[in-house]
């Protein structure tokens, strides 16, 4: 079971997430950093692109696994490339819909290889 809260003694969210998610007796899953890479190794190429394509990889991997974005439990966004929040929030919209994982954004200098903008690493978890 997922108990997703925000404490009324800390502030409210800043976007579109949950401060704390409980989780008590469910399977749980890790996936690795999600890049802005298609199946067929094409890189998408602005930071706002890159962030659907890793948010598109993160549902495929839930898919395989049989889960939904409804079991995303935690998110951490890395960015090179500013993305602004509304656009952040919109492309997170899309893909999430109402769901509010945890999630941490973290803007970095560089990621594994120059091209890449955006990495997402993501926690699932369902009974």
């Amino acid at each position: 079971m997922k108990s997703f809260r925000n404490p009324p003694t800390v502030h409210a969210p800043l976007a579109p997430y949950a401060h704390q998610v409980e989780i008590t007796g469910e399977r749980l899953l890790l996936i690795a950093g999600q890049v802005g890479m298609r199946a067929d190794g094409s890189l998408a190429g602005t930071a706002a692109e890159q962030l659907e394509v890793a948010l598109d990889n993160v549902l495929a991997n839930l898919a395989a696994a049989g889960m939904a974005a409804s079991d995303l439990v935690k998110l951490t966004l890395y960015f090179v490339d500013e993305i602004d929040a509304p656009t952040r929030a919109e492309i997170l919209g899309r893909r999430l819909g109402d769901h509010r994982p945890t999630m941490t954004l973290v803007y970095v200098a560089r990621l594994a290889a120059p091209p890449l903008l955006v990495e997402v690493d993501a926690w699932a978890a369902a009974a």
